[in-house]
């Protein structure tokens, strides 16, 4: 997985998967869903990230037990 944030446009990308994109789904206005033709998801678009709390993402490191 690969996620880029544009804070000039307050874009986040994460893309999931190298496949080609085959069709595109609009959640609603700021989220859209990118899929390959088998069906996958390639990659998530969210506009206005950080407006909607959606970014700067949280990164928990677990421990080994």
């Amino acid at each position: 997985m690969r996620t880029t944030y544009y804070d000039e446009d307050d874009i986040l990308v994460m893309h999931l998967s190298d496949k080609p994109i085959a069709r595109e789904v609009s959640q609603d206005w700021n989220t859209h869903f990118s899929y390959a033709a088998d069906g996958t998801l390639v990659e998530v678009v969210v506009i206005d990230a950080q407006a909607i709390g959606a970014f700067p993402l949280e990164v928990l490191h677990g421990k080994a037990a």
